[in-house]
């Protein structure tokens, strides 16, 4: 019976989730028109490249992910309740205190203002999960986490495929591979309830469904053959950055970025 409260209480914070993170950006005053018209409004000129609304809204989100994971993941490697949670927490701890690091020079650079508190409904999740004990708090502390990083995920991609500004690019980047390493840790405690995320995100969904058709009992699919080059091709980078399944997080120091050289139309 526990176990049934922990979930109904999830997926609740699940649904509540969809609206606080799908949100793609606040609520400007320069929303109405046409859809460049809205970017061009909001946005203004840095020796980076345009810094749009966007932009602003993906630096500010990064900045309030570590001001409510972290304390989540400090307060997990307190308790420890098992090796795998314990893993986890770790990994939130290093990766926010890095990510912060790195949104804090990226933020005094462009002039964007911080947040120093969490929002009032991280807050909760944060209250929620300290107030849980035993199994409820595994669960609530893996479930709770993962639908976040879940809903942030596509808004980072967005940012890195739209922005013009080099310092939001490499800062998406890094969230790109923070955010993935955590979903990876915390699916990596056995305690996420995937059915609770598909049916959080198909409540959410109006389209149809798309692809191929669904497999038949009896039928086996033709096998694909492999997509490779033909010809004498000659190459020297790897697949991938790890084993399957882990992500590389390795990377530099986070350090102040050399000013580009300002062109003719630039305002510093």
């Amino acid at each position: 019976m526990r176990r049934i409260n922990g979930s109904v209480l999830v997926s609740l914070a699940l649904i509540g989730t969809v609206g606080a993170l799908a949100f793609p950006v606040w609520s400007y005053a320069d929303r109405s028109g046409t859809e460049q018209a809205n970017v061009a409004a909001g946005t203004v000129n840095t020796r980076w490249g345009p810094l749009t609304a966007q932009d602003r809204d993906l630096i500010v989100r990064v900045r309030l992910a570590g001001l409510w994971e972290l304390p989540a993941g400090q307060q997990a490697l307190e308790r420890a309740p098992t090796e795998a949670i314990k893993e986890a927490a770790d990994h939130l701890v290093v990766g926010h205190t890095d990510l912060d690091n790195r949104v804090r020079i990226v933020a005094e650079q462009l002039g964007v203002e911080l947040p120093n508190v969490p929002t009032e409904q991280q807050q909760g999740w944060l209250d929620e999960m300290t107030q849980a004990q035993g199994a409820e708090y595994e669960y609530k502390f893996a479930n709770i986490l993962r639908a976040a990083h879940g809903k942030i995920f596509p808004a980072i991609g967005a940012v890195r495929n739209n922005t013009r500004n080099t310092l939001v690019r490499q800062l998406a980047s890094d969230a790109n591979q923070t955010v993935l390493d955590h979903i990876t840790v915390l699916e990596q405690t056995g305690r996420v309830d995937f059915d609770a995320i598909a049916n959080d995100t198909a409540a959410g969904s109006t389209a149809s469904p798309t692809g191929p058709p669904a497999p038949r009992p009896g039928f086996s699919a033709p096998a694909a053959p492999p997509a490779e080059a033909t010809g004498d091709v000659s190459v020297t980078s790897q697949p991938s950055p790890g084993e399957p399944g882990t992500v590389n997080t390795n990377r530099p120091e986070a350090t102040v970025p050399d000013l580009p050289q300002q062109t003719e139309g630039q305002i510093g």
